[in-house]
């Protein structure tokens, strides 16, 4: 049985159960402890020296990574494909999923910090939700012109190129940020939140938000330091350009953010 390290709302492991499921692949999905203070430890971090989800565990293989583990899945379990079969169309998607991945996840994080995390707050949290809608319009823009005429990012089926896209607009549609209708973006988007790896996906965060009720207040961990965002590249980015450097220096301060885990 392969075994998914997994957190719901990562739009990294989302995409992975695409894939897995999309292939037909039996996994179970165990959430790492730690990950919120800093602190994991044990099987997951030995498959994730990183100490992030998702990573998978497929017999003696263990992958981190979802770039990686997408391609290890293709190389291991090659039907159907998730990658189209031209090298340059392999190579479009696999720039769509690199933008996607690093600058457009960052915003929707970022977002998740003001919303949740309660980083920012008055006139700051306002800056930094205005930036954020502009960027997020800016990238719908930008994937429409990706889209193009196709019936999916990946071509003529589904694929790599939209379970790299996916996760991360159903993001956007959850920070109040959808597609405009009447779109391409937004049709494909109903599209593909109707195929059932999508949809059992989505079911996986639905789960994670009926349960929520009874989780304890991530923003007063956060105040506390018991709970630490990990602010790394292109998040770290984010939030000082679109406004929010005093966010970084106070979390600094307070030691409620934390870096990449040193190599063991």
């Amino acid at each position: 049985m392969i075994i998914l390290y997994d957190h719901p709302l990562s739009p990294y492991a989302q995409k992975v159960k695409i894939a897995l499921r999309e292939k037909g692949l039996a996994f179970e999905t165990p959430q790492p402890g730690g990950l919120g203070a800093g602190g994991a430890q044990g099987d997951f971090v030995e498959a994730s020296p990183r100490a992030e989800v998702p990573a998978l565990v497929d017999g003696d293989v263990r992958v981190f990574d979802s770039t990686i583990i997408l391609e290890y899945l293709d190389d291991a379990y090659p039907s159907p494909a998730m990658l189209p079969a031209a090298p340059g169309e392999r190579a479009r998607v696999r720039m769509l999923e690199e933008v996607m991945d690093t600058h457009f996840e960052a915003i929707n994080w970022g977002l998740s910090e003001i919303r949740w995390f309660k980083r920012a707050e008055g006139e700051l949290a306002e800056t930094l939700f205005a930036a954020a809608r502009v960027q997020t319009e800016g990238f719908f823009a930008w994937l429409e012109k990706q889209l193009g005429e196709r019936e999916w990012f990946n071509g003529e089926t589904f694929g790599w190129g939209d379970l790299s896209v996916v996760p991360y607009v159903n993001g956007s549609v959850g920070q109040g940020n959808p597609p405009a209708r009447g779109t391409k973006l937004s049709s494909w988007l109903e599209r593909a939140n109707a195929r059932p790896s999508v949809a059992a996906t989505n079911a996986d965060v639905a789960a994670l938000a009926s349960a929520s009720t009874t989780m304890p207040n991530v923003a007063e961990l956060v105040e506390k330091g018991l709970f630490k965002r990990e602010y790394r590249d292109h998040r770290l980015e984010w939030m000082i350009k679109s406004g929010g450097v005093d966010v970084v220096l106070k979390g600094l301060e307070r030691g409620n953010i934390r870096f990449a885990p040193p190599f063991e």
